[in-house]
C-alpha cells in the first residue's frame, strides 16, 4: 500500500480555503474514542465530537475496518443501478424509526431541503398555490438558500435576501401561537420543528416533550405534514434513537444527518403516513445519494449503536454528566437542560471566552451557543471513567470564568 504523507503547512502561504469559516488555532491529527490529540501528541478530551457527529469516538476499529474494506471493494455506482448496502441501511433504518420511505442525502441542511419540497408538493397536491410551513424563532435548520430561510436566526439570514418565501415563524414551545396561525393562514401545509433547539442554545419546550404529542395533534386536526428536524437529537443522542421516542408519536417526515454517519458526510429524509409517496421518480435526488461506501457506513453504525448499547449508556452516564454539574455549580446560578449526551449549561452571562480557557488550560473541547449556553456532545459511548474526567476538567474551568 502507498503510503501518502501530509507536508506541513507553511505559515507563509495563504491556504486558498474560503474565509466562512472562524477556526481556532489549533489541529488535531489523530483520535481514539473520546479523545483528541495534536501532532506533539497532548491529549484533548472531545466533549463535542465534531458537533454531535461522532457518536460512537473518534477511529471506531470496527467502524473503521468496514470503511477501508468497502473503499477497497466499491464506493459508487450511481442511483442508475441497485445499491444492496443502500437498501440494506434502508431496511435497518426504517426498523429503529419507525418510518416507511428513506432517501438518503449527504448533509443535514440536504435533508431538510428535502422535507422543504415534501412539504411544498404535499401542498400542491391539496390544491394549495402558496403552500406555508410553521417553523420556529431560535431554531436552526441548515445554511442552503431555503433552510437558512426556515432557519429563526437573523444573523445567519443577513446578506442573503431575497430569502425564500413560504416560512410562518412561531415562539418555540407556544401551541396558541401555532393555532393562531393555523387561523390566519389556511394555506398551511406542514409543521418543520427540532425535538430540542441545538443551535439555539439546548433548548427544550416548557412543556417537555409532551410538547411534541400536541403538534402532533394540531397536524392531525388540520391535516398538516409533522415535520421533525432532528439532525442533531437523532441516532442516540438524547437515549433514544430518535427523540420523539420519548413520546408515543411519530412524524410523518423526518431528518437526520451528524451522527447518522459518525463523521462520515451522510444524511436521511424519511416519510410514513401523509408523507409516503408524496416524492416520485424526477421529484428529487442526488448524484451521491446512499453510495455503497456510505450506506454501509450507517448500517455498521446503526449495528454498532445497538451491540455497544450505546443509547442505554447515553441516558445513564448523560444524567449523572447532569446531576453532577448541578450539585457541583449549585451557587453559581446556572441551568442545566438537556437529555442524554445533549447537554446545556446556561450561565448567568456571555461565555464565548470560556471556550478558549477550557481548551487551553484544560485541554477540553467544549462549544458555547446561543451566546451564554456552554453545550456538551460528548460521545453515546463514554465509559464512567471518561465522564469523571470530563467533570473534573468542566467544573474548574467554568468556576474560574464565572468567579474572574
Amino acid at each position: 500500500m502507498n503510503n501518502i504523507t501530509l507536508a506541513p503547512v507553511q505559515a507563509d502561504q495563504p491556504s486558498h480555503l474560503m474565509p466562512v469559516f472562524g477556526r481556532q488555532s489549533i489541529s488535531f491529527v489523530r483520535g481514539r474514542g473520546a479523545y483528541l490529540y495534536t501532532e506533539d501528541g497532548t491529549e484533548y478530551l472531545d466533549a463535542l465530537t465534531g458537533i454531535a457527529v461522532c457518536g460512537l469516538g473518534h477511529a471506531h476499529p470496527v467502524l473503521a475496518e468496514a470503511i477501508a474494506e468497502q473503499a477497497m471493494t466499491l464506493i459508487h455506482t450511481s442511483n442508475l443501478f441497485e445499491v444492496p448496502w443502500q437498501t440494506a441501511a434502508a431496511q435497518k433504518l426504517a426498523q429503529v424509526s419507525g418510518m416507511e420511505e428513506i432517501f438518503f442525502s449527504n448533509s443535514g441542511a440536504e435533508s431538510n431541503e428535502g422535507a422543504i419540497k415534501i412539504a411544498r408538493k404535499y401542498g400542491y397536491q391539496q390544491g394549495i398555490a402558496t403552500p406555508k410551513i410553521i417553523v420556529a424563532d431560535k431554531s436552526f435548520h441548515g445554511r442552503t438558500l431555503a433552510t437558512l430561510s426556515a432557519t429563526g436566526n437573523k444573523k445567519v439570514q443577513e446578506g442573503f435576501a431575497p430569502l425564500v418565501e413560504g416560512f410562518i415563524r412561531v415562539p418555540f414551545g407556544d401551541l396558541e401561537a401555532i393555532e393562531e396561525a393555523a387561523l390566519q393562514h389556511p394555506d398551511i401545509v406542514a409543521i418543520l420543528i427540532e425535538p430540542i433547539q441545538g443551535e439555539g442554545g439546548v433548548n427544550t419546550a416548557a412543556q417537555g416533550f409532551s410538547y411534541l404529542e400536541d403538534i402532533r395533534r394540531i397536524c392531525n386536526q388540520h391535516n398538516w405534514l409533522m415535520m421533525l428536524d432532528e439532525v442533531q437529537t437523532g441516532n442516540g443522542r438524547t437515549g433514544k434513537y430518535f427523540a420523539y421516542q420519548h413520546t408515543n408519536i411519530i412524524p410523518d417526515v423526518l431528518t437526520t444527518a451528524k451522527g447518522l454517519g459518525n463523521g462520515f458526510p451522510i444524511g436521511a429524509v424519511m416519510t410514513q403516513g401523509r408523507g409516503v409517496g408524496v416524492l416520485a421518480a424526477g421529484n428529487h435526488g442526488s448524484t451521491y445519494s446512499g453510495s455503497a461506501l456510505g450506506s454501509r457506513v450507517v448500517y455498521t453504525v446503526l449495528e454498532l449503536l445497538e451491540k455497544e448499547n450505546a443509547l442505554e449508556n447515553a441516558a445513564q452516564i448523560g444524567q449523572y454528566i447532569v446531576d453532577q454539574i448541578r450539585e457541583q455549580l449549585k451557587e453559581y446560578q446556572v441551568k442545566v437542560r438537556g437529555f442524554g449526551m445533549m447537554i446545556g449549561i446556561e450561565l448567568p452571562k456571555d461565555c464565548g471566552k470560556l471556550v478558549n480557557i477550557a481548551r487551553d488550560e484544560y485541554k477540553l473541547i467544549i462549544n458555547v451557543t446561543a451566546g451564554s449556553v456552554v453545550r456538551l456532545l460528548p460521545p453515546l459511548n463514554m465509559t464512567q471513567e471518561q465522564a469523571d474526567d470530563l467533570i473534573q476538567r468542566l467544573i474548574p474551568a467554568i468556576k474560574s470564568f464565572l468567579e474572574a
